[in-house]
């Protein structure tokens, strides 16, 4: 995988997903016993942002500061990316000065543009498409919960937005079956889900498309929910409040679902609208592991990109 992009879960196969949360998994045990080795000393990245952030920024520098490497922030105005300047040529740009690109951006096309025009590794931090490094994170903390994927039963409660695309994609690779419950005409993209059969056809996983909540819950060993308005989609909250409402992750639902369920919430969260508060600081909550396992699952994606791993 060195020198390859991380774009979308779907480029991956189930071996090359599983090392990646091995590195992961042994990157976070040494880092814990005292520290990383400078498995990365020399790199430097560079990360690029359209959309305002804290969980990417933060785990990207301190995850590339801990394996020795170095990260710099470089904020919308500075780059005015595919605006004040060409993609293609910020990207032959930064070629000439680091080793990586991640880019956290409102268009996937501006992904494939800066890993074509760079010949650099680039990591999708976000894009309209897909979210690929919070599948990872939540996949390690499924693992972290239960010890496999193989088996695991994943609800997913909302919009069929890109975070549910990456989270059905690793479901479908790994052997987790994954169930949705969307309101009608917010479903996942078509396309995905056809990608997804084949994915889960060669796993055995099972898929299932649903638009009542209490029906994707029953047996799940996982809840999981996103904001119902995401960066963007703003003109459109107050009509995503009422289509949304009874899309909830409240204790009801949570009671409805299997005895060791968790819940799990990409952030940022707006509790009291897709989450309550008695939920997400609840005792079957793993928002914040989840939130913290971005670091560790970041990392294993960046040495096996980066380094020999």
């Amino acid at each position: 995988m060195k020198n390859t992009n991380f774009l979308s879960i779907s480029d991956f196969s189930e071996a090359d997903l599983t090392h990646i949360l091995d590195t992961a998994i042994t990157l976070k045990k040494e880092l814990r016993a005292g520290g990383n080795k400078p498995i990365l000393q020399g790199k430097s990245m560079a990360l690029i942002f359209q959309k305002p952030s804290l969980r990417t920024r933060v785990s990207f520098e301190m995850g590339m500061h801990q394996l020795g490497g170095y990260a710099f922030y470089l904020s919308p105005d500075e780059i005015g990316l595919g605006k004040r300047e060409a993609v293609k040529d910020v990207a032959q740009v930064l070629a000439g000065f680091v080793d990586a690109i991640m880019a956290r951006v409102f268009q996937h096309q501006h992904l494939v543009e800066l890993a074509e025009y760079s010949k650099l590794p680039v990591i999708n931090g976000l894009s309209d498409y897909s979210h690929p490094c919070q599948a990872m994170a939540d996949a390690l903390t499924i693992i972290e919960e239960f010890g496999t994927m193989k088996g695991i039963n994943i609800a997913y409660i909302g919009d069929g937005n890109n975070v549910a695309v990456s989270l059905m994609e690793i479901a479908a690779k790994l052997g987790a079956n994954f169930a949705i419950a969307n309101p009608a005409g917010y479903d996942i993209p078509q396309t995905d889900i056809e990608r997804a059969r084949m994915f889960a056809g060669v796993s055995g996983s099972q898929l299932r498309f649903s638009n009542d909540p209490f029906e994707s819950v029953k047996g799940a060993n996982v809840i999981y929910t996103d904001t119902w308005i995401s960066m963007g989609q703003e003109a459109e909250t107050e009509k995503r409040v009422q289509i949304f409402k009874d899309y909830q992750v409240n204790q009801g639902l949570v009671d409805a679902a299997a005895k060791d369920v968790i819940v799990m919430h990409c952030l940022p969260s707006h509790r009291g609208q897709e989450i309550t508060d008695e939920v997400q600081d609840g005792p079957r909550s793993r928002v914040f592991p989840q939130a913290h396992n971005r670091l560790h699952a970041q990392k294993g994606v960046m040495a096996c990109l980066l380094a020999d791993m």
